[in-house]
């Protein structure tokens, strides 16, 4: 068993949060509430890996990442 390494963004709306991480692309979910949606996107990233690896493709890992939130008044 390996272990890696990936960024989750997490952003909330009046509903519900979704994720995303940014290495797999096109790997995504969400949830109603904060502990389902990282139950649903460590699920998500599990199930993109395994199809990479029977795939013989490689896995992206994050080696780096800043996240930052900016006020801006126009």
């Amino acid at each position: 068993m390996n272990n890696y390494r990936f960024s989750v963004i997490v952003e909330k709306d009046e509903d519900s949060y979704f994720a995303s991480c940014n290495e797999l692309q096109g790997c995504y979910t969400q949830g109603e509430t904060y502990e389902e949606l990282m139950k649903n996107i460590k699920d998500a990233i599990s199930l993109h890996v395994e199809d990479r690896i029977e795939a013989g493709e490689e896995i992206p890992q994050s080696q780096y990442i800043s996240l930052t939130l900016m006020d801006l008044a126009v």
